[in-house]
């Protein structure tokens, strides 16, 4: 995911690694333009682990952030997808993406 996201650096995206924000700490975020990235592995599938992403969106979005989610499967075997899904969220939330 870290290769997908560096792509933007060129059109002003600024992403950080483990970012705490409140009680959470997200995998990727921009601070400036409020976007958060998160890349879910199997852990994510449980029960209580579906819960906590739902308390914690729910906590992230109130505070202003836009969250996207991946499946660990996607970031390793749909790169293009994941790329195209990240730019559409950078389009809507701040900044053109120039081709």
């Amino acid at each position: 995911m870290w290769d997908i996201l560096r792509c933007f650096r060129g059109r002003g995206a600024r992403f950080r690694r483990e970012t705490p924000i409140g009680p959470y700490v997200a995998d990727f975020a921009w601070l400036s333009a409020r976007i958060i990235i998160e890349v879910d592995g199997d852990t994510h599938a449980t029960a209580s682990g579906i819960q906590h992403d739902q308390d914690r969106d729910t906590f992230l979005r109130g505070q202003g952030f836009h969250v996207t989610r991946f499946d660990n499967s996607d970031v390793i075997f749909s790169e293009e997808a994941v790329y195209l899904e990240i730019e559409a969220a950078l389009q809507m939330r701040l900044i053109p993406v120039l081709p």
